[in-house]
């Protein structure tokens, strides 16, 4: 199984279906702070619900769309992953979100910065992008203070839990730029 160390106490690792009650437990006690932005949250329910998520992103593993848990000292703290991977054009998207008591440490920023170097080191990517809500300034801090270029804005890019479409900040990386 594919682990990634960043430190002496966080690791990311390739999901499993052992993983599903940490992650339904983050939802389901975190629903108000993740569903800000997370349009998955009102949808996920029970842990039947996480399970289907978790066997389906397995699935995608072939694909190229690898998640990976973000542990800190052995504990969940979040997810990572890359998703809409098209490997004809080496190109993939990085989505992620993280325990609100796990924000404001660098976990997802050395998490991202790791999974962009596996990305195109391990697997041949030359470029990736994160897509993050106009309003998410927490998130938009990552690829902005990992020198990724604002590449525009995409309106009405996604649709969150109440309902609202949110325009969605496009920034990418690629194989040769200079990184910071």
């Amino acid at each position: 199984m594919e682990k990634i160390k960043l430190n002496t106490a966080v690791v990311l690792r390739l999901l499993t279906p052992l993983d599903a009650p940490d992650i339904f437990n983050a939802i389901d006690t975190q629903r108000r702070y993740l569903a800000q932005w997370l349009p998955f949250v009102s949808g996920t329910r029970t842990i039947e619900d996480t399970l289907r998520y978790v066997r389906t992103s397995m699935l995608d593993f072939e694909r190229g769309d690898y998640v990976f848990v973000i542990a800190c000292e052995e504990q969940f703290a979040g997810l990572i992953g890359f998703k809409d991977t098209d490997r004809e054009n080496r190109r993939t998207e990085l989505g992620y979100w993280l325990r609100e008591e796990y924000q404001g440490r660098g976990l997802m920023t050395e998490s991202v910065k790791a999974l962009c170097r596996w990305a195109f080191r391990k697997q041949r990517m030359f470029r990736v992008q994160i897509k993050c809500a106009t309003e998410n300034i927490r998130s938009r801090a990552i690829p902005e203070r990992l020198g990724f270029v604002h590449e525009g804005t995409e309106r009405g890019g996604a649709r969150l839990a109440n309902g609202r479409h949110t325009n969605l900040e496009v920034y990418s990386r690629l194989r040769t730029d200079k990184v910071k």
